[in-house]
């Protein structure tokens, strides 16, 4: 495994001590997003509107997308918050909720927005495209998978944020999306595209929807704390979380800690080329059927302190062109229950590959560290 080191304690050498500071160097990156993001975004007026003041009903039956919509454009230009009291609001998601700078939504626990069925390939039940200041936080999202009339593609989002700044999402839960539950990412044609910058989830619970749980595309600085993302599944890559900004723009500073990501028929938590800096710490990566953890092409990732186990894959795959990596601290128990026995076959009688169900480190990838990790017995 080229640059692979012992899983052991091990003497800091001149190599390893360069990647350890340029790593450290990039989770320092990260930190101002976050207090970026808790300082500036109380940055709205004092106005204050509830969706009922214009005409919602929240009974579950009546149209309620254009009364939310009233509610967000009759802010004042410096902003405030729209409130939305208990209730089943449905929702138009070919229309959808367009949020607007310098705001805050602010849902009770008990709200609702429920997706209207459509036969598009394509929809949203919130958007935030284009704004700065955003704030989200309470209630549901329930999406129309269920009740969908097409049968072709896999873009329903519950929450979609594209070349916005300053944006966070807490304590809401959002489930059944045709597509993604959440979409951070950019807007614009490739290699020029304007990315989603500093936004932050938090106690964020996606679960059940078709396609992932959360999917990030070109972004520069996105932070996931305390956060749920499970039973992803319907249409591939069915992961928990997935970094896929593929052609379109880099993404960058990205840190997933403190989540749980379990159940997804797909890969736990994944991530590919023209990614830049991820720091994964912290989680518990359990009972996904394909990888707990796969890194496929990621420059500077630190995968350190987790649980993963119980996944239908290897529990941590370091593959491709992957550079720069860190997989130490984590706890790798009883991955690759799908193949376990193939992979016991091919462990060698020197114990080579002992733990090949639990880490596998690609010969194509440089400057990959493993330490002091625990492993299935």
């Amino acid at each position: 495994m080229r640059g692979m080191r012992s899983s052991g304690r091990t003497a800091i050498t001149r190599r390893n001590f360069l990647c350890c500071s340029i790593l450290l160097a990039l989770q320092v990156l990260v930190l101002p997003v976050t207090a970026r993001a808790e300082g500036d975004q109380n940055s709205q007026g004092a106005a204050s509107i509830s969706v009922r003041d214009k005409g919602a009903t929240g009974d579950g039956v009546h149209d309620d997308t254009a009364a939310f919509q009233s509610a967000i454009d009759a802010l004042p230009a410096n902003g405030g918050t729209v409130t939305v009291p208990p209730g089943n609001y449905m929702i138009d998601t070919v229309r959808a909720i367009n949020m607007r700078s310098n705001m805050l939504l602010q849902m009770a626990s008990s709200a609702q927005l429920t997706a209207i069925p459509n036969n598009l390939p394509r929809s949203h039940v919130i958007k935030v495209w284009k704004v700065s200041n955003v704030r989200i936080t309470g209630g549901h999202i329930v999406g129309e998978r269920s009740g969908h009339l097409g049968t072709t593609g896999e873009w329903g989002y519950g929450l979609n944020i594209e070349a916005s700044d300053n944006v966070s999402v807490s304590d809401i839960h959002i489930s059944d999306c045709w597509g993604d539950g959440i979409w951070i990412g950019a807007l614009g044609p490739d290699g020029n595209a304007v990315p989603a910058t500093h936004v932050t989830l938090e106690r964020v619970v996606s679960t059940n929807n078709r396609r992932q749980g959360l999917s990030i595309g070109p972004v520069n600085g996105v932070t996931v704390l305390d956060s749920t993302f499970s039973n992803s599944n319907g249409t591939k890559p069915e992961a928990g979380i997935d970094i896929e900004p593929q052609a379109q723009g880099m993404a960058q500073n990205i840190t997933i800690s403190r989540c749980a990501i379990t159940g997804n028929h797909g890969t736990g938590f994944e991530m590919h080329d023209n990614v830049v800096g991820v720091v994964v710490n912290h989680c518990t990566i359990q009972g996904n059927g394909g990888y707990g953890v796969m890194s496929v092409g990621t420059t500077h990732v630190t995968v350190a302190d987790n649980v993963v186990t119980g996944n239908g894959l290897v529990g941590v795959t370091i593959a491709g062109k992957t550079s720069d990596a860190q997989v130490t601290g984590n706890a790798l128990t009883g991955n690759s229950a799908r193949y376990f026995h193939r992979l016991s076959s091919s462990m060698t009688s020197t114990g080579a590959n002992e733990h090949a169900h639990d880490l596998r480190v690609d010969d194509s990838t440089r400057n990959v560290t493993v330490s002091d990790n625990t492993f299935s017995p």
